[in-house]
């Protein structure tokens, strides 16, 4: 994201709102710049994210280390839980899509947020760059420090609408980088309206007020598949707790599965099993909302 320190291009107006500069700039919105003749593709896309190498450096240890953990609990033989820490060569990918589902789960809840505000603002009778400036201002009380998605790309949205650029252009260039279909349908519908001439205050605030509904009944069913996620990783840990138990209470109940062919083909049988178990689990909890 580029930082950028924009001044104001006409008069400020009045109140709370005409104090607050923006703090990030567009590329498009600079001086001299338009949209037409700078990519939108150096601001942040949320489809994506860079992994830095620390992360993926890290994520391969920690899975690597549960990994040899797993196989020494049902191996007992460094040299096959060795073998079994291969996978761990795929946790950058799997840490990166985390991170990615993480971003948006936040910019969508501040963006509802961010749509109430908008709501009030022009029902108050603001003009529309002093309302998205609003929203941010809002926003910020909400989350100190300014580091959300969503209150940069507030100030980017009311930088370029200072710079002369229409509002249209910078809402579409938001959606196009956001994917979301919650932002997408708001900002169809507010375009749609800015250009017939519409009630745009009337539309603003039925748009928000359904989108806001919707989502809090998405976030009602999120929290209810998270607590089915959270009762299949207890499921999930209880063999390697019953193993550690038995071995810890009667040893020789155990030996014969350690060190023996047929032990090491029943546990890798067992092994199997468990990660199937684990896979079948994320498929029925990973529930598109």
């Amino acid at each position: 994201m580029l930082r950028m320190n924009a001044g104001r291009a006409g008069k400020p107006s009045a109140g709370r709102t005409a104090k607050r500069k923006p703090k990030h700039q567009s590329p498009s919105s600079r001086p001299g710049g338009s949209a037409s003749n700078t990519p939108s593709s150096k601001l942040r896309d949320y489809t994506t994210y860079h992994l830095p190498g620390y992360e993926k450096t890290l994520s391969i240890l920690v899975a690597a280390g549960v990994l040899f953990l797993i196989g020494m609990i049902f191996y007992k033989l460094w040299l096959l839980a060795l073998l079994l820490t291969l996978p761990a060569l795929k946790a950058p990918k799997l840490w990166q899509k985390r991170q990615i589902e993480r971003k948006r789960t936040l910019l969508k809840l501040h963006f509802k947020q961010a749509l109430y505000s908008l709501s009030s603002s022009m029902a108050a009778g603001r003009s529309v760059e002093n309302a998205f400036r609003e929203a941010a201002s809002d926003l910020e009380l909400l989350y100190p420090g300014g580091n959300s998605d969503m209150i940069r790309e507030l100030d980017i949205i009311t930088t370029r609408l200072e710079y002369g650029e229409p509002i249209e252009s910078a809402l579409l260039d938001f959606s196009a980088r956001a994917q979301m279909e919650e932002i997408d349908n708001f900002i169809d519908v507010f375009v749609t309206c800015k250009r017939t001439g519409g009630d745009l205050i009337e539309v603003v605030r039925r748009t928000s007020n359904v989108i806001g509904e919707k989502m809090d009944i998405q976030q009602d069913i999120s929290v209810m598949i998270a607590q089915k996620k959270f009762e299949s990783n207890i499921l999930l840990a209880t063999p390697f707790i019953f193993i550690l138990f038995i071995n810890a209470s009667s040893p020789e109940f155990m030996a014969p599965l350690y060190g023996t062919p047929m032990g090491i083909i029943l546990a890798t049988t067992g092994l199997g099993l468990l990660f199937l178990s684990a896979w079948l689990m994320a498929k029925f909890t990973n529930i598109q909302i």
